[in-house]
């Protein structure tokens, strides 16, 4: 969480509650039913379902699963319904935190969304109080064994098929670009014989909020135990951690 990747600071990924087999097929599952609500449940002509069964795939979630979320979703089947929210609010220093949910009980999530920014030093806000620091931004990101070209070459390549900026991040491009232009980035990218590992909307702050270090571990706490939430999908600000605290994990 620390530095200044644009990745690092606003894609603050759940991962803990993915250790197991069944937690990772649940959140799986629930992006599938998302994906599916939004745009239907045709993988070529849904970008973004088809992202998401890509990565059902890869985490061997059995079909008869995968078929009884879409099921649901396009409400042919009875079953649980989920819906998309998004809560706005404040962390310790004053920092900004947008958090995606997906929930079949939204007085329970808004309850403990509440209970959490409480307890952890921060406020739940109204809708709007922070989304106007950021910017709706397209990510993916493409491993870096995958690509022949030089990383200049690459660069020119995907600026033309619509990217706005890229940043090398370990062992990964990672391409940032207005949301509308995921679809045309990854039919490049196949183009090329090269495909993305990773692809989804995120919010890009437009400024930045750098925490003292007496604050650090407060902001990093909420923020984990935002991330921990079963009904988060992913959770968004615009702290910048010191790179001491970094240092220290």
């Amino acid at each position: 969480m620390s530095g200044h990747s644009k990745w690092k600071n606003i894609a603050h990924r759940k991962g803990k509650q993915d250790s197991s087999k069944g937690q990772l097929f649940t959140r799986l599952c629930r992006d599938i039913y998302t994906a599916t609500r939004r745009g239907g449940a045709n993988p070529d002509t849904n970008y973004h379902l088809k992202m998401a069964l890509e990565k059902a795939r890869v985490a061997s979630v059995p079909n008869d699963t995968v078929i009884r979320t879409i099921a649901k979703a396009t409400g042919t089947l009875e079953g649980v319904r989920y819906e998309d929210l998004m809560y706005e609010g404040y962390g310790p220093s004053g920092v900004a935190i947008m958090i995606a949910l997906s929930t079949n009980n939204r007085n329970r999530t808004a309850a403990e969304m509440r209970h959490l920014f409480s307890k952890y030093g921060g406020s739940l806000g109204e809708s709007g109080c922070v989304a106007w620091m950021f910017k709706s931004t397209g990510v993916m990101t493409v491993a870096t064994d995958q690509v022949a070209m030089s990383e200049d070459d690459f660069t020119l390549v995907m600026l033309d098929a619509g990217i706005d900026d890229v940043e090398i991040d370990e062992e990964q491009y990672l391409l940032y670009m207005a949301p509308e232009h995921l679809a045309q980035v990854e039919e490049a990218l196949l183009a090329a014989d090269m495909h993305s590992e990773r692809a989804e909307l995120a919010y890009l702050p437009i400024t930045w909020v750098d925490v003292p270090i007496e604050d650090a571990d407060k902001v990093a706490t909420l923020i984990g135990m935002l991330e921990e939430h079963e009904d988060v999908q992913s959770v968004s600000t615009n702290v910048r951690l010191p790179e001491e605290y970094g240092s220290e994990e």
